[in-house]
């Protein structure tokens, strides 16, 4: 069955579709409606010379005969007056007054042959607007919208199925592999810290730990963006100051690899009005990211501090970036030797603008980058 996410969505790709489409069906509609416009006048003029017409042949009848009754022709769609010369009205079939100036109607005027009612001249007058025509438009363009718009929507319904359905396999697929591979991560993290505690001084298996975190990191980047659009993340007041430290200690291992110390400058009982695990991948991806791109034998500058706002910055001495305003884009990779999805600074990107984060990145290649996350006042809270 479709959900109502994917319902709402091929409803709204319908009516764009079909907005489109009416849009490309208007410039030939709009021909129409003037041939329609054209036709419609026609036909009304020709109607209102028949009935003069008429009026015309009752007229002579009636002086060619010997009656002294004569029978008006009247209709409830014109209008007749006739006249002498100097304009005097001798008779109308209407109690109102003929304006030729009056608009929305149209004027026969026809002069006459010497008869027994002394009339110069007739005037016949129908009242004239295309109010039917805008109807009979207006109908049959709601009419085509509405076939378009289901017609659009059941082919766009019948396309998406199957993609919607394999695209719930493979939702399932990740969920039951993330579980799965949950459970053997964490015993292998407990039996190679077990390990070192025997054999510290092996560096086997520090970089078999080492690896094993950088895997782990993925592990939650990817479980982050699973589980991102059906859960909803709760806010709490965070001691961002010890949360960091503690997200520091982490990396410990994977900076000693690289000879990479951590210079660190925190400012401590700074809290934020946010959630644990948003702010952590921030901080992992951050951090990770700095020695993955750090050369040997360097320093990475950690520094959070209270001004205005509160600023957390995270700055490397490494190979920089070329260019900046690529690196928050989904599946980019600054440089593909290094490895890596291209997802962590994207999930970063989308964290920063969901709590109103702004970020601020400046590198020089062969030199370093720098990191900074300012947030906002009214998201933090002193103790």
């Amino acid at each position: 069955m479709i959900g109502i996410n994917t319902k709402s969505y091929i409803f709204k790709l319908a009516l764009s579709y079909s907005f489109l489409i009416i849009i490309l069906i208007c410039i030939p509609a709009y021909f129409y409606t003037q041939s329609e416009l054209e036709s419609y006048k026609f036909n009304q003029n020709k109607l209102l010379d028949i009935h003069t017409s008429s009026i015309q042949r009752s007229i002579s009848d009636f002086s060619d005969s010997k009656s002294n009754i004569f029978n008006f022709p009247k209709s409830f769609s014109f209008d007749s007056y006739l006249f002498k010369n100097n304009n005097q009205l001798i008779y109308s079939t209407t109690n109102k007054s003929f304006d030729i100036n009056k608009t929305q109607q149209l004027i026969k005027k026809v002069s006459l042959s010497p008869n027994r009612l002394n009339a110069d001249y007739l005037v016949v007058t129908k009242a004239f607007d295309y109010e039917e025509i805008y109807i009979k438009i207006t109908l049959l363009t709601l009419i085509l919208s509405i076939f378009v718009f289901i017609s659009l929507f059941l082919i766009l319904k019948q396309s998406i199925t199957p993609y919607k359905k394999a695209n719930d396999y493979l939702d399932a697929f990740f969920n039951d592999a993330m579980h799965e591979l949950k459970t053997p991560l964490g015993v292998i993290q407990l039996n190679l810290e077990m390990l070192q505690e025997k054999q510290k001084d092996s560096k086997e298996i520090s970089r078999c730990l080492n690896g094993l975190k950088n895997l782990l990191f993925i592990y939650e980047d990817i479980e982050y963006l699973i589980k991102n659009k059906r859960i909803t993340f709760t806010k709490e007041d965070l001691d961002l100051s010890l949360f960091l430290k503690q997200r520091v200690e982490l990396f410990e291992s994977l900076a000693k690899s690289k000879n990479i110390i951590f210079d660190l400058n925190i400012e401590d009982d700074l809290f934020l009005f946010i959630n644990r695990a948003q702010i952590q991948r921030v901080i992992d991806n951050t951090i990770s990211n700095a020695i993955k791109y750090s050369k040997e034998n360097q320093k990475i500058i950690i520094k959070l501090k209270k001004e205005e706002q509160i600023i957390l910055s995270i700055q490397d001495f490494g190979k920089g970036i070329k260019n900046t305003s690529t690196i928050f884009n989904r599946y980019y990779r600054e440089d593909t030797v290094k490895g890596g999805f291209g997802i962590g600074l994207n999930i970063v990107k989308n964290i920063c603008q969901e709590n109103n984060i702004k970020i601020k990145v400046i590198s020089k290649l062969n030199k370093g980058s720098s990191f900074s996350y300012f947030f906002q006042l009214l998201i933090f809270v002193l103790s």
